[in-house]
């Protein structure tokens, strides 16, 4: 069983679009939450909107075939490998190597502007490119189009847990000795109309703050109204750790647990059962005991019963070491990522890990008593050892995926 270890880490996202920029805000504890609107659609939401235009990137011939979706995944991805060093093509090296990442929706601009085509233009025929450019797959092909990755490329959907599979499973390929290095993660770009109007259906989503709309989502607060949709795109290089000392790689950390586990419960409704299952597969695999974690980044949406269901999971995986880990949601700062989410709140951990601190739940102005954990409310802790991490992502459909991060 081979040692898997992070070498490179790309972020876009609402708070920033890069590593550092993302570590400024965590421990600035600004949000990235802004107004969403659009031109028809008569309600506004809080959302973690994604700034720029990403056509410069790729070759005006390749647009077509390009959902926003794909577009952010890529634009990580591509950042990732620089930051690990290695080649852009892959294939100059004699390696195995892999695409894994995760996805809710796939190209759902793509998908719904061809269904406003035939709807309302009465258009019989789809754009040629359509189908490429709207499949969930498109975000790892590109990646290994790109970076000329020919081993297995892989689109997981389990809802909100998706980038957490992803990267699960990339652990395993090579740790079981069938790959040396892996991109992966997830992405997502669906904040349109017809997806904020399916999630305002659930009637799950927070509205905007009167005060101050950065301020609309939090987490385990005796006040939280909803949860925050946002995009963005989050990619690691995983690799063997043979193979990136071989190389003299700079190694971020150690990727040491993988948890996942099934509610088997309801489509909609969270159970503790999944969760706490996937925690204590992580450990286990990971080979630590609960008290030997430092930190851990909850799935917690701010939601009514979704936060209390994750607080009783952790709570029956940790045993009395849950009075004492610190706990938080960074989803009140960037907002829910959902094919993304458990690849951001990963790099979250990472972040913390390589940088001695606390990322807080920011607006914890009030902790719900239905909510008792060791929590890091409103401002983050710093100058604090951080040696092993845990990051937790529970998704409709009852698919939970919990992740260890160790300092090497």
């Amino acid at each position: 069983m081979k040692e898997v270890v992070v070498t490179g880490l790309g972020i876009v996202s609402p708070i920033g679009q890069s590593a550092a920029e993302v570590l400024d805000h965590l421990l600035e504890v600004r949000s990235g939450i802004g107004l969403w609107s659009a031109a028809g659609h008569k309600k506004t939401f809080p959302a973690g909107l994604v700034t720029g235009d990403f056509d410069s990137a790729f070759e005006r011939k390749d647009l077509p075939y390009l959902d926003r979706l794909t577009k952010l995944g890529v634009a990580a991805a591509d950042q990732a490998l620089a930051d690990s060093g290695l080649p852009s093509n892959l294939a100059e090296l004699d390696l195995r190597a892999g695409v894994f990442a995760g996805t809710v929706c796939g190209g759902t601009d793509t998908q719904c502007q061809w269904l406003r085509d035939y709807s309302v233009e009465g258009k019989q025929t789809a754009r040629p490119f359509t189908i490429m450019a709207g499949m969930h797959n498109a975000p790892t092909a590109w990646i290994s189009i790109r970076h000329q990755i020919a081993g297995p490329v892989i689109t997981h959907t389990a809802a909100c847990a998706s980038s957490g599979a992803a990267i699960g499973e990339a652990m395993r390929w090579i740790r079981h000795g069938d790959l040396d290095v892996a991109i992966a993660g997830g992405g997502e770009a669906a904040l349109i109309p017809p997806f904020m109007g399916a999630w305002d259906g659930l009637r799950a989503l927070a509205p905007p703050d009167p005060d101050d709309v950065g301020r609309s989502c939090r987490p385990f607060s005796r006040n939280r109204s909803g949860l925050v949709l946002a995009e963005g795109a989050v990619f690691f290089v995983l690799e063997s750790a043979e193979h990136a000392l071989a190389r003299g790689a700079r190694i971020l950390a150690t990727l040491s647990g993988y948890g996942i586990a099934c509610d088997a419960y309801h489509v909609g409704a969270p159970h503790s059962r999944g969760q706490t299952a996937a925690v204590a597969a992580a450990l286990r695999d990971a080979g630590l005991q609960p008290a030997e974690l430092s930190y851990i980044n909850a799935h917690a949406t701010a939601t009514a019963t979704g936060d209390p269901v994750e607080v009783a999971s952790l709570r029956g995986a940790l045993g009395a070491a849950a009075d004492d880990i610190p706990v938080s949601s960074t989803k009140a700062q960037h907002g829910h990522m959902l094919g993304a989410a458990s690849a951001m709140e990963l790099a979250v951990c990472l972040l913390a890990m390589q940088h001695d601190f606390l990322p807080a739940t920011a607006f914890l102005d009030e902790i719900d008593p239905a909510c008792p954990l060791r929590h890091v409310p409103a401002v983050a802790e710093r100058d604090v050892q951080i040696r092993h991490t845990l990051s937790l992502s529970a998704g409709f459909g009852g698919t939970n995926v919990a992740l260890v991060l160790s300092k090497r």
